[in-house]
């Protein structure tokens, strides 16, 4: 039996011999298509190619890609672990061709690879074709059914309708009809009773889709219509883990050798067994796969956040989280320890696992402590909620207080729905769909952006001048109009451009497009399939004439200190810190620049002093810019350069060097290091863990921060009487302060005893017993809680105390009660909340003791007659 390592090499040595170029996986998280966050198909890297935008550098190719489908389109999240069959991450297998073979090549080398090197058998394989769709007036795809009758008979080659067997990349892009290859692994008694051919796309778990042969002719426009492509493209795509259940001889993807050491690793430290549990086999798989989908995300440089793609990947990892919590008893930290077992089946065609193996396993660490703590709030709230619920009389949870338990607290709906079932509780399944489909809409709106068609003014390949010029001629290739946020916009895309576009953690530049009569304002440039597309706010009058393209030459030159800045920055980490330190993120812009790096401690002051120092000795050196433009990547790390975990680079790189600081880089920097000025640190912290972050400035806003802190020393003096240290000045008056504090807080404590002993003189016996104590003074809140909770210490039984005070101008009403009366039924929070309507205000509290403030003073009087009246004393 082939092991699934085997596999994996098998494919990429079948199609070496046919001339594939054999390429490495791109990074799963994607840095710079603003369509995708993550590669969810094996084509994501060849994009540009397909649509036309970058040359092939080998018309064949092959690799293994890592990709991750859990948002948008290819949404398999919810299913992942219920099913045998789907996962978050997977490999995708695949062969590709630009514009060189098609239908006959891909078909033909795909069965020879499947029942020849493979050795399946071919009566269990099944095929389908493109049956055609007539509204769009395409046509059965009778070509590539023509090529599978040499191998199969025709009852096995199936028409599959445009949902199954029309492949498109989401609402536009490239897409094209494919034929599918799909196999039945049921044992000959089942495949006896009933025939694997009417089982094909029926969702059955043992007959599969495991190769997707997509022939991509067309490109689909906003508008929904559909144009040629540049060239045919032959891709293909076929599930890894699917692949090794069909040779392997089981009927999971879980039962395969690439999930069942980490599924055993799950059982031994859950102390549960596989196979015994529906409940704990569906835990088990999701954390096996959630597992790998979250170190594969922290090694490509995407950490857990709240926001956009880190959202989706802490989402998947308190996923797993909750599965162990609920059904596999772990209450503490666990899956930080499954990596181990991961990289044991991994480690090999990825070893970036095991370079960065202390980075994950903190990563993860933390986030699942920080998710537990979560979890523990949110039973807590729950559990107050239920007896909410109960003391109504009720037995159904608004699905509204539900959504803010999941939406505010991070409390997963079905653990909600677990704990109420066993507290004989529902909720209110239908409001909370309501909710949720509120915020969906919300969000929905608020990330909204409406593009239209590219429309070509003429042809050509945009070429980028902007490391060598800031302004140039320019003539508009392309434009189309976009809508976000309710502002329209327009992007234009230039043969000749000097703006560079938002990339590598570099902001897009800013300028002009400056014509015969007008000057269009661009506002920002970013990087979209390899094409650099400017943003404005207007259109010129005549796209057809010649522009001068201007870029912001004060905003680019801050820019480029800040980005020569992080790299003498790294190198200053690394010399002080160690060469464990990894650039981890980075953000440079004309203000500022920010660096994010994998440390595992807070950075000392002496540290950063010294860091600082370092940096700064660069800059006083004046080391000039050597710029390497197309250098062979291995040259390049073999004169040091670092390549980094995450970032896609080709065969040739960009190198910056200045003195020993060598990076691999394709931002724009200055000419000598002297130009930066200064580099002051301004501050240090931590962004998760194992990551720590510094931020600094450079050349004027060094010269504008140092000035603003001169200024400041300057006014502080001033406070002092022009004293000579400050420092020695601020440290007498802050001693001074704590003494008068002390002074004044036994001041206050003597009122509040005086206060308490002249209140219990006032008592006034109500007819039905109770103690009433009232108090009208200008005191804290804080005074007024101290005299209210002795005086209850004091006064056992049939206590009711109100006050109406004024602190800082601003009215308090205060309510405490006996623990008898609030048997008895009289509610504190209750009789405060009415009564705080007339101060202008509103509070509440528990039962025996609450408050509210309010902003009409000479309501208090009143406010506490409505107490009294409220009360029936």
């Amino acid at each position: 039996m082939l092991t699934s390592k085997e596999i994996r090499e098998s494919f990429k040595t079948f199609f070496a011999s046919k001339q594939h170029l054999i390429v490495p996986s791109a990074p799963m998280v994607i840095k710079d298509d603003p369509t995708l966050m993550f590669t969810n198909a094996g084509m994501n890297q060849f994009k540009d190619i397909i649509l036309g935008n970058a040359a092939a550098k080998s018309k064949r190719v092959a690799d293994s890609q890592k990709c991750l489908r859990v948002s948008g389109k290819h949404n398999d999240l919810e299913e992942v672990g219920i099913d045998t069959y789907h996962h978050t991450m997977f490999e995708m297998l695949g062969n590709w061709s630009f514009g060189d073979y098609f239908k006959k090549e891909a078909i033909e080398w795909a069965w020879e690879y499947l029942t020849e090197v493979l050795k399946l058998d071919k009566d269990r394989l099944y095929v389908t074709v493109f049956e055609g769709y007539a509204p769009e007036g395409l046509e059965r795809d009778d070509e590539a059914a023509k090529i599978w009758e040499q191998f199969l008979p025709a009852s096995r080659i199936i028409n599959g309708n445009k949902k199954d067997n029309f492949w498109e990349m989401g609402d536009t892009g490239p897409c094209g009809p494919c034929s599918e290859i799909h196999i039945d692994i049921r044992d000959n008694e089942e495949r006896a009773k009933i025939d694997g051919l009417t089982l094909v796309n029926g969702s059955h778990p043992q007959v599969i889709e495991i190769w997707n042969n997509v022939f991509m002719q067309y490109n689909r426009k906003a508008d929904g219509s559909l144009e040629g492509l540049p060239a045919k493209v032959i891709d293909t795509g076929m599930g890894f883990e699917r692949l090794c259940m069909a040779l392997q001889g089981v009927q999971s993807n879980y039962d395969t050798d690439v999930f069942q050491p980490i599924i055993q690793a799950i059982a031994k430290l859950s102390g549960k067994s596989y196979r015994d549990n529906e409940q704990t086999d569906i835990a088990m798989r999701v954390i096996s796969d959630h597992i790998r989908t979250i170190a594969f995300s922290i090694t490509d440089g995407q950490l857990p956040s709240n926001a956009k793609a880190g959202y989706v990947i802490r989402r998947i990892l308190r996923r797993a989280v909750r599965y162990g919590y609920t059904f596999l008893g772990q209450q503490k930290p666990f899956m930080h320890k499954l990596l181990p077992a991961l990289i044991d089946t991994m480690g090999d065609a990825y070893p970036e696992l095991i370079s960065q193996q202390d980075l994950i396993q903190k990563v993860i660490k933390e986030e699942e402590e920080s998710f537990l703590r979560t979890l523990e709030t949110g039973i807590r709230l729950l559990d107050k909620v239920m007896a909410d619920t109960k003391a109504a009389g009720n037995s159904v949870v608004e699905g509204k207080v539900a959504f803010v338990l999941y939406d505010t607290y991070g409390f997963p709906l079905d653990l909600t729905e677990l704990i109420l079932k066993e507290n004989n509780l529902s909720t209110d399944i239908e409001g909370f769909n309501v909710e949720m489909q509120k915020q969906k809409e919300r969000a929905r709106n608020a990330a909204a952006v409406e593009t239209g068609d590219w429309v070509v003014i003429k042809e050509g390949d945009p070429v980028f001048v902007g490391y060598d010029f800031t302004d140039c001629d320019a003539e508009i290739l392309r434009y189309r109009k976009m809508k976000q946020k309710n502002q329209e916009l327009f992007q234009l895309v230039l043969d000749k451009t000097p703006f560079y576009a938002e990339s590598g953690g570099q902001v897009g530049d800013s300028g002009w497009l400056i014509g015969d009569d007008e000057k269009i304002e661009i506002t920002n440039t970013k990087k979209e399939n390899n094409l650099s597309v400017h943003y404005s706010t207007t259109l010129p009058k005549d796209l057809t004439q010649a522009f001068k393209a201007q870029i912001n030459t004060s905003d680019r030159q801050a820019t480029a200190c800040n980005h020569s800045a992080t790299h003498l920055l790294h190198e200053a980490l690394r010399e002080v810190l160690g060469t464990h330190v990894e650039q981890k993120g980075s953000l440079v812009s004309p203000d500022s620049l920010r660096f994010d790096f994998s440390h595992f401690q807070k950075v000392s002051e002496e540290e950063l002093r010294q860091i600082e120092k370092l940096a700064n000795e660069k800059v006083r050196g004046n080391f000039g810019l050597e710029e390497h433009r197309a250098m062979p990547i291995q040259q390049a790390r073999d004169l040091g350069a670092m390549a980094l975990f995450g970032e896609k680079y080709g065969d040739e790189v960009r190198v910056i060097q200045f003195g020993s600081s060598v990076e691999l880089c394709g931002g724009t920097h200055v000419a000598s290091t002297g130009n930066i000025g200064m580099i002051k640190i301004t501050s240090e912290s931590s962004i998760a863990a194992g990551i720590r972050r510094i931020e600094a400035v450079t050349g004027a806003k060094t010269e504008e921060l140092v000035n603003s802190q001169q200024e400041l020393l300057k006014e502080l003096r001033g406070l002092f009487n022009n004293v000579p240290n400050v420092a020695i000045a601020a440290q007498k008056a802050l001693d001074e302060n704590s003494v008068l504090k002390k002074q004044i807080e036994e001041y206050m404590n003597q009122r509040v005893a005086s206060l308490k002993e002249e209140l219990l003189k006032q008592v006034e016996v109500r007819a039905n017993g109770v103690q009433l104590i009232r108090l009208s003074a200008d005191l804290s809140a804080e005074a007024v809680k101290n005299i209210a909770f002795q005086l209850r210490g004091q006064v056992t039984e049939k206590l009711f105390f109100m006050a109406g005070t004024v602190a800082d101008g601003k009215p308090l009403l205060t309510v405490v009660l006996s623990d008898d009366l609030v048997k008895e039924g009289v509610n504190a929070s209750n009789l405060v909340r009415e009564a705080a309507k007339l101060i202008q205000g509103g509070g509440g509290g528990q039962p025996h003791f609450a408050t509210a403030g309010g902003k009409n003073s000479d309501g208090l009087k009143a406010a506490l007659d409505k107490l009294i009246e409220l009360s029936g004393l």
